[in-house]
């Protein structure tokens, strides 16, 4: 007879396990990997000069907006100043993609060294 108590039952559940690590990953500091490190530095060349043209892109179209509503509401007293404000407004709006182009090609100036620095490093063979 086969005496059952120096036997040993494991099962293995790769479902369990995932929803271990996941769990686990949430409570374990951040540990940001080269390739992380990369993209994000990577979409930040880009963020400030969005939200720069954006601002102006808006501000230009509210600006063109204002100046419509005096050319056409406010005729009498307000057609030229419409004219101009409305001009404006335009120019803003023309500005805005070659502003973003500008602060953008500074921005990846800026952080060449780093990024060049990270792709040689991911780039070696191990």
């Amino acid at each position: 007879m086969e005496n059952r108590k120096d036997t040993f039952h494991y099962t293995y559940s790769a479902k369990q396990q995932e929803e271990i690590q996941n769990i686990r990953k949430k409570y374990l500091p951040k540990q940001e990997d080269k390739m992380e490190q990369l993209r994000r530095l990577d979409q930040s060349a880009t963020k400030k000069g969005t939200a720069i043209s954006i601002i102006v892109g808006v501000i230009g179209c509210l600006l063109l907006g204002v100046g419509m509503c005096c050319t056409m509401v406010w005729m009498e007293q307000l057609f030229i100043p419409g004219i101009v404000v409305g001009m404006i407004g335009i120019a803003a709006i023309a500005g805005a993609y070659p502003l973003y182009s500008r602060i953008t090609k500074k921005e990846r100036e800026k952080l060449a060294p780093q990024i060049l620095k990270l792709t040689e490093e991911l780039s070696k063979p191990e």
